[in-house]
């Protein structure tokens, strides 16, 4: 048996972190089948638990890479401290984006690294033979390897990311690590039936997120700035709802705002594509990382401030409409990133006149995404280090928070006002009285629940307050068996009305509940309340003789 761990990655262009997982656990466990092998799959928080998992593992792929650091819910990646003690007396194989990374001696004396992208390599590795240099070299492995998702422990309920091609038509910024990539587009075909297998696995919920701006996908690479082919990614979307009718979320990531400047015509029928075949409360990931043009300009970036500003105008005009999941259907997001070479203090007051710009204009951003720059060997940025991210620690701090006060609150409001119901909000930690949830979804709205409710419970809950980038809301209650501090927690309801609520019930109507509180606080109780309280002997109580 082979063990294959999952120390999760998080790249430009890639996710895995719970409840995501990335392809390459799928493309490590379709080779091994190809080539004959048994394995066992396990993410790294369920190897904590149980680290004699592998004691009968004779090889064990350990996968991981942390390129652009976040704050996760859903898990805690493997770090490369913790790698350096890791199973110790096995033999390991270490894949993905963390031998990127300057590692300690330590970690090649305790592993045989591969070079990354790894695939050609460890299908080499493990005794295989390779006859194809691209990308579709992958999509036997990626079908094959698709049942490994149901050794995931949040199975059912994880994320599909599906890599659409690997590369970047600019290549040039100086911090990103897509540059080691050439471009190279899998055959769709394979990719549909990647996620046709996977649904037949039981798979509902898919991110075509493992690429650089999928707005170019199967578009003409001939031009330095690809042409996008909107009427391919439409019928690529039809065949994949044709195959898998009962798709519950289908989301992307990346997007280069650079292709819809330049290509504004079939950038909109694209966005109206993405609307119509993919599901609400997507997000597309535009990559502004500065809007100081001397940052620009040193860092070999590729879009203009102007050139997202318009991006984000012509992605608002047909996304910002709301679906049925209560979160608008297509909205952009920015990333920012600080410690790029050529930054000073003015930079920070241009990254926020910018996004100042984005509210007088009354645009909608779904996420803005403010990291400091992790450097990589081999990238111009190594010339600067750390430098610039140690000299502006506090314009960065100032800037963080301002934007965290001052527009994604406000940005909040505008996109799920109070009052909103939002759906199938799945639950992840409970910490006291509320418990953290979110939809299955690309960059997912955080939704503190006042209640406590189980793991993988799913919760439909209207929006009653606002964090910096989180909400709280109310979830949808039956009231005899609600809580009187949920019920509190209602605008508009108060101590006195829970209190009363708390004492009569149980109701055997809605009338009775109307009865006890009166009209006025009915009114404002009833979109929290469950619309099965509505009998049918309280139908009949309720209706007006004709």
């Amino acid at each position: 048996m082979i063990g294959i761990l999952d120390g999760y990655v998080d790249e430009p262009s890639c996710l895995g972190v719970p409840p995501y997982i990335s392809p390459y656990p799928r493309y490590v466990a379709g080779m091994l089948r190809d080539l004959g092998h048994s394995y066992r799959y396990i993410t790294i928080d369920e190897f904590r638990k149980n680290p004699s998992v592998f004691d009968k593992a004779k090889l064990v792929i350990v996968i991981a890479g942390i390129a652009v650091p976040g704050k996760y819910l859903g898990g805690k990646p493997l770090s490369a401290k913790e790698l350096k003690h890791l199973l110790p007396e096995k033999e390991k194989i270490l894949v993905g984006p963390i031998v990127l990374e300057d590692l300690d001696k330590e970690i090649f004396e305790r592993y045989e690294v591969l070079p990354f992208p790894f695939e050609h390599a460890l299908y080499e590795r493990l005794g295989g033979e390779v006859k194809d240099s691209s990308r579709n070299f992958v999509n036997k492995f990626a079908v094959l390897g698709a049942e490994v998702v149901k050794q995931h422990s949040d199975y059912p309920n994880v994320i599909c990311e599906i890599e659409t091609y690997k590369g970047c038509y600019w290549g040039r910024c100086s911090f990103c690590i897509e540059r080691i990539h050439r471009i190279s587009m899998r055959e769709p075909r394979w990719v549909i039936k990647e996620i046709e297998t996977l649904y037949n696995q039981g798979v509902r919920y898919f991110r075509l997120g493992n690429q650089t701006d999928f707005f170019t996908y199967l578009g003409d690479f001939s031009k330095d700035i690809p042409k996008p082919n909107p009427e391919a990614l439409k019928n690529f979307h039809r065949e994949i709802w044709r195959r898998c009718p009962k798709i519950k979320t289908l989301h992307l990531d990346n997007v280069n705002p650079k292709t819809i400047a330049a290509y504004p015509e079939e950038s909109k029928e694209i966005i109206k594509t993405i609307v119509c075949y993919q599901t609400p409360g997507n997000v597309a990931a535009f990559g502004l990382e500065s809007a100081d043009e001397k940052v620009i300009e040193r860092n070999d970036l590729l879009a203009t401030p102007d050139e997202v500003l318009f991006a984000i105008e012509l992605m608002n005009r047909y996304g910002r409409f709301v679906g049925y999941n209560g979160l608008p259907y297509f909205l952009p997001g920015i990333n920012f990133v600080i410690g790029l070479k050529g930054e000073t203090k003015e930079t920070f007051e241009k990254n926020y006149e910018f996004l100042e710009e984005v509210m007088r204009r009354g645009l909608l951003l779904r996420r803005i995404n403010i990291r400091q720059v992790k450097v990589f060997p081999n990238t111009p940025m190594a010339e600067v280090g750390y430098k610039n991210v140690r000299r502006h620690k506090k314009y960065f701090k100032i800037f963080k928070e301002r934007v965290r006060n001052n527009i994604d609150n406000r940005m909040l409001q505008k996109i799920v006002p109070k009052g909103r119901l939002i759906r199938d909000l799945r639950c992840e930690v409970r910490k006291g009285r509320i418990t953290f949830a979110r939809q299955l979804a690309t960059y997912p709205l955080l939704v503190g629940l006042v209640g406590e409710f189980e793991r993988n419970a799913f919760v439909d809950a209207r929006v009653v307050d606002y964090g910096m980038r989180s909400v709280t809301a109310i979830p949808i209650l039956d009231v005899n068996k609600a809580k009187l501090y949920q019920l509190e927690s209602i605008p508009g309801i108060g101590k006195t009305t829970a209190a009363k609520i708390i004492s009569a019930k149980p109701f055997r109507s809605l009338k009775e509940l109307k009865d006890l509180i009166g009209e006025e606080k009915f009114k404002i109780l009833l979109p929290y309340i469950s619309p099965m309280m509505i009998t049918p002997a309280a139908e009949n109580d309720e209706k007006s003789p004709s």
